[in-house]
């Protein structure tokens, strides 16, 4: 008896790569998009007493760096405020999720998108390691170094492979 083979898509190592940076664009927008709807949530709030809890809660040192910036954006935030961080939240996660999709379909414009979105990135974290090194900046930069040379390579390799000919009959 003959097997009979599904019908089932192949898939290369560029296609597992740019899935990879699919699925990493995928939880990047998924965590914006959470960080909007915990604004959302914080509308119409007593900010200074959330600001005060989010300091307990994460047990930092109430007279530290870190709770001295939650007490400073509460004094200086309003509904207004949360209101456009918010939207802007879901106007990047939008922006991530349609580059995810496209790079998933392996499409020419998600690829140059990726290249240049990430190109945009890498200055400004290069600086903030220089300033105030750490592990986690170190390891983002990192894999955005990665994604960077992979777009690279990937354009170069498409445009210096010419475009199969359609033989005429």
């Amino acid at each position: 008896m003959e097997h009979v083979a599904l019908h089932q898509p192949h898939f290369t190592k560029t296609s597992l790569a740019l899935r990879t940076i699919a699925m990493f664009e995928v939880t990047k927008a998924a965590i914006v998009l959470l960080v909007g709807c915990g604004l959302f949530h914080l509308m119409h709030k007593n900010l200074d007493e959330v600001a005060e809890r989010l300091v307990r809660v994460l047990h930092v040192n109430p007279e530290g760096k870190l709770s001295n910036l939650f007490f400073e954006l509460a004094s200086h935030s309003n509904d207004r405020n949360l209101w456009v961080l918010a939207l802007g939240t879901f106007a990047y996660a939008s922006v991530r999720s349609t580059e995810a999709y496209g790079l998933w379909r392996e499409r020419e414009w998600a690829q140059w998108f990726s290249l240049l979105s990430t190109a945009l990135y890498l200055p400004p974290e290069l600086y903030w390691i220089v300033r105030h090194p750490n592990w986690l900046k170190c390891s983002v930069f990192l894999v955005n170094v990665a994604i960077f040379l992979f777009m690279v390579g990937l354009r170069i390799n498409r445009r210096s492979t010419p475009p199969a000919r359609v033989r005429r009959l």
